[in-house]
């Protein structure tokens, strides 16, 4: 496997992943490096389409890799914006991620390129795949993504109610605390 070590990470408070050592990958040509101290979200997937592809999975490796060359290797010229990509959805396969889920995930960070003016050049290229792809999911992923969304919508205007009701009557509508009281600082808690 390609990956020569793997991500070993803490939660931080924003609910970020920090890396606690180095994630190395051995591409077909090149090794990339991404090192302790790197802050990634996993799989940045819109909340809504995380039922059928969670922000971490096998893939959680490629996420990572693939966050540091947006955030890093693609202004330091180390690697294209559509490289990246295409080795994201071959780290993918390489992990076990099923051939579906990868392609949708590649569709997503495609889609997600075209949104970055760092990330765009390239983009026509690959538009007909995205389309094609986009157009050929939709009738799997737009109904159950529809009804989350509206589920989670519906969701945050109760819980703004209820908030602003405790509020009139004069109690905290949640309690003070630490989010990870839990857990010992520090603490490698993924692995």
């Amino acid at each position: 496997m390609p990956f020569l070590t793997r991500p070993r990470v803490e939660q931080t408070a924003s609910g970020h992943w920090t890396l606690t050592s180095p994630l190395v990958y051995a591409g077909r040509a090149e090794q990339w490096v991404v090192p302790a101290g790197f802050e990634s979200d996993f799989a940045s997937v819109p909340v809504p389409v995380r039922w059928l592809i969670p922000a971490d999975g096998p893939w959680t490796a490629a996420a990572i890799v693939h966050d540091w060359f947006c955030d890093v290797g693609i202004a330091a010229g180390v690697i294209s914006s559509r490289d990246a990509d295409g080795v994201f959805r071959r780290m993918c396969r390489e992990l076990g991620t099923p051939v579906l889920r990868r392609w949708v995930m590649w569709t997503g960070v495609r889609w997600g390129a075209l949104a970055s003016p760092v990330r765009r050049p390239g983009w026509a290229r690959d538009a007909p795949a995205v389309l094609l792809l986009s157009v050929a999911v939709s009738p799997l992923v737009l109904p159950v993504s529809v009804v989350v969304a509206v589920g989670l919508a519906v969701d945050a205007v109760v819980d703004r109610a209820l908030t602003l009701v405790l509020r009139l009557a004069g109690r905290p509508a949640d309690p003070p605390g630490p989010w990870l009281d839990e857990r010992e600082a520090g603490q490698d808690i993924r692995s």
